[in-house]
């Protein structure tokens, strides 16, 4: 096997802020931020903008999209023509 071919395979955790929560798991991805474990070392961590903890989908919430308020601003900028 040809070696530096691949990405180096390690502890990463990734963080969702939007629901405070974080999960060690390994992973190639890479950054610069640094965060302190509950085991006490030190792992890179990757910020994420959806997981299992804030997507609606497994939280069980949904989001109320406010589609009357689209139909009246499409209504008022083109109105209705006779």
């Amino acid at each position: 096997m040809r070696k530096n071919l691949h990405p180096e395979y390690r502890p990463v955790v990734f963080r969702d802020a939007s629901a405070d929560y974080a999960f060690l798991t390994r992973s190639t991805a890479t950054s610069t931020k640094t965060v302190e474990w509950s085991d006490g070392r030190v792992y890179p961590v990757v910020d994420v903008d959806v997981s299992a903890a804030s997507h609606p989908f497994y939280t069980g919430r949904s989001r109320v999209l406010d589609t009357a308020g689209r139909v009246e601003k499409f209504t008022q900028r083109y109105g209705r023509r006779a």
